[in-house]
């Protein structure tokens, strides 16, 4: 073999390599591109499952089970004023459902609860175990509702509804009848989103939403419920 044609074959054989060798890196290199898109899918996935999960969670207060009770609420002069219905809303929504899902309670209509009220103007002076007591109701379930609006303070044009509200149970029949035996806070939120203009929903449907999640935290708080582990209000 003369000496050019041995560097020829020497020069064709060592292109061949490397190209060989390119391809392989090309292979590799897509298999990892694809290894980190799975990986990324996958994650992706495992965070979306994550966010759906449910919760299987206990009644926070479990004593109205077989036993009278009434579901009343407070509000102040100027959401009564702006707002008018929402204590009636609360009142007969929460009641409907402890009625429905907490076994064996007897719950007190709440246009009943309603009437006395109106008809008892300065029921909000009177000891708990009093009100109760008026009612003819073991349990009395007392919702004192500081915050509700649909808009930011001072600006009309935005939706972003809050209610808060204290949340107590009185036992009539027990020790202290006057003293709560059960307190907690809700505070909800409608809608989840910011930046929402009037132009872009009701103001009737903003007041359900907030009022729906409002009534839900509450009746959750007796019953066993699921729900969602990460709630987005």
């Amino acid at each position: 073999m003369s000496m050019k044609h041995r560097t020829y074959t020497i020069a064709r054989q060592t292109f061949a390599c490397v190209l060989a060798c390119v391809l392989a890196l090309g292979i590799v290199g897509a298999t990892l591109s694809t290894s980190g898109c799975i990986a990324g899918a996958v994650g992706a996935l495992g965070q979306q499952i994550e966010r759906g999960k449910k919760l299987d969670v206990p009644a926070a207060y479990d004593g109205l089970e077989g036993k009278t009770c009434a579901v009343i609420v407070n509000a102040d002069y100027a959401t009564l004023v702006e707002h008018p219905s929402v204590v009636s809303n609360l009142s007969a929504n929460v009641a409907v459902r402890i009625r429905q899902y907490v076994k064996d309670a007897t719950v007190l209509p709440p246009a009943t609860v309603i009437n006395w009220q109106y008809r008892t103007p300065q029921w909000r002076a009177l000891p708990y175990g009093e009100v109760a007591k008026e009612l003819g109701v073991e349990r009395l379930v007392y919702i004192d509702l500081y915050e509700y609006r649909l808009n930011p303070t001072g600006n009309s044009y935005l939706w972003d509804g809050v209610s808060g509200g204290n949340v107590g149970v009185i036992e009539a029949d027990g020790l202290a009848p006057d003293e709560f035996v059960f307190t907690t806070n809700i505070v909800t939120k409608f809608p989840d989103k910011e930046g929402i203009g009037k132009e872009s929903a009701r103001a009737e449907d903003i007041e359900r939403g907030l009022l729906t999640l409002f009534i839900q935290r509450t009746s959750w708080l007796f019953y066993r419920h699921i729900e969602d582990k990460y709630p987005k209000n």
